[in-house]
C-alpha cells in the first residue's frame, strides 16, 4: 500500500518506487522542470516531502556531481511519473520513500488552497487512520530552527587559493555556492552556523548561506549578523538574506505554500529589469518601501533583496548560484566577489 496522507485526512494513492517504510515531513511543491537530484540533496528541503509539478521526473538519470550536499535532505519524493532505473535506484539506495502515480495536479491545488501541510508518505502496510494521526502529531515548520541539523560541525577549507578570503557561514550551504565562489576567484573556508562575529570579521568577505527552517528562532545567529555588519563585506542568500533583514529591523513570516521553483519573477529596482529566478523558501521578508530594498517579488511583493552600503552588506532571497538554472541572476555572485576584491 503506497499513498500520501496529509494531517487534514486527505489521501493520494500511488505506487512505491523508492525505499519501503514511511516518511514524515512538511508536504511542499516545486515547479522546476529539471534539477530533481539537486532538490533532494538541497539542505533547504530538510524535513520536507517534495512534490514535483513536472509531469515526468528522472528522465535524464543521475550524476554524483549534481548533488548539492553529501546526503539527501528531503524525506520523500512525490511524482506523477517516475522514470528509471537510475533515478529510482538512486532514491532506493539512499533510503528515500518515493511515490509515482500521484495526482500531483490535485495535490498542488490542495496545497495552494490550504497551505503546505504536515504529511506522511507511506510505502508499507501502515493503515491510513494511523498515518493521518502520525502526520497530525508533527510540529509545524513555524518556529522550527533547523540549521544545527544541517550545518558543518567543524570549519573546512573548500578552496585554499584566491584573490580574496571568503568565509561562508553554513546554515545549509549548497555545493554550487561554494563552486561559484571559487570559480570567481575566492579562497573559501566554510564555518559552522554558530561561529562568532569576531572570527568572521577577519575575512575579506562573509557569505551567509541558504538553509532550512524559520529564521525567527535563530536569535543567536541574528545577533552574530548584527555584530558583524559594517566590519567586513557581507552577502546573504535565502536564509542568510532573512537573517540580514531581521538584523536590520525587517520582519519575516511564514508563506502559505512557499516559493519553490525555477521560474519566479523578481523586479530589480535599480535597473528596472525582471529576473527569472530559482527559489526555495517557506519564509519571507515582509513587503517594505524602505530605501534599502533592491529586489521585489512580482508574485506577492515580498522583499527579495537588500542593499545596505553603509553596513557593507547586501542580500538576495533568490539563488544566484542556481543549478541547473535559470541564469539571469548568475552575475550577481561574481559581482559581489569583484566588489570585495576591489575594496
Amino acid at each position: 500500500m503506497s499513498y500520501l496522507a496529509l494531517a487534514d485526512g486527505t489521501v493520494w494513492h500511488g505506487e512505491s518506487v523508492g525505499a519501503e517504510g514511511h516518511a514524515l515531513g512538511e508536504a511542499v511543491f516545486t515547479t522546476g522542470m529539471s534539477g530533481y537530484q539537486e532538490a533532494v540533496t538541497d539542505p533547504s528541503f530538510e524535513d520536507q516531502l517534495i512534490c514535483f509539478t513536472a509531469p515526468m521526473v528522472g528522465n535524464y538519470g543521475v550524476a554524483e556531481e549534481r548533488s548539492e550536499s553529501a546526503r539527501t535532505h528531503a524525506r520523500a519524493v512525490l511524482m506523477r511519473e517516475a522514470r528509471g532505473p537510475e533515478w529510482t535506484d538512486w532514491l532506493r539506495e539512499r533510503d528515500i520513500v518515493a511515490l509515482t502515480g500521484i495526482d500531483t495536479r490535485s495535490l498542488v491545488l490542495h496545497l495552494r488552497d490550504a497551505g503546505s501541510a504536515p504529511a506522511i508518505a507511506v510505502a508499507s502496510d501502515l493503515g491510513v487512520e494511523q498515518a493521518v494521526k502520525l502526520a497530525g502529531q508533527q510540529p509545524s515548520m513555524l518556529g522550527r530552527a533547523l540549521v544545527e541539523d544541517v550545518s558543518t560541525d567543524d570549519p573546512y577549507v573548500f578552496a585554499a587559493e584566491g584573490r580574496v578570503r571568503i568565509g561562508v557561514v553554513d546554515y545549509g550551504v549548497k555545493n554550487s555556492v561554494l563552486r561559484r565562489l571559487a570559480k570567481a576567484g575566492a579562497a573559501v573556508t566554510v564555518q559552522p552556523h554558530n561561529t562568532e562575529a569576531d572570527e568572521l570579521a577577519g575575512y575579506d568577505g562573509v557569505l551567509l548561506s541558504p538553509g532550512p527552517g524559520d529564521p525567527e528562532p535563530l536569535a543567536a545567529e541574528t545577533e552574530t549578523v548584527r555584530q558583524l555588519l559594517s566590519r567586513t563585506h557581507v552577502m546573504g542568500i535565502c536564509l542568510g538574506h532573512q537573517l540580514i533583514a531581521r538584523a536590520t529591523g525587517h520582519d519575516t513570516y511564514k508563506l502559505p505554500f512557499g516559493h519553490r521553483g525555477a521560474n519566479h519573477p523578481v523586479h530589480e529596482r535599480l535597473t528596472g529589469r525582471v529576473l527569472v529566478t530559482s527559489q526555495n523558501h517557506g519564509f519571507a521578508v515582509a513587503a517594505s518601501d524602505a530605501a534599502e530594498v533592491s529586489h521585489v517579488s512580482l508574485y506577492d511583493g515580498t522583499v527579495e533583496g537588500l542593499d545596505l552600503p553603509d553596513l557593507r552588506a547586501r542580500s538576495l532571497q533568490f539563488h544566484p548560484e542556481a543549478g541547473p538554472g535559470p541564469h539571469d541572476a548568475w552575475p550577481l555572485l561574481e559581482a559581489w566577489v569583484n566588489e570585495v576584491a576591489n575594496a
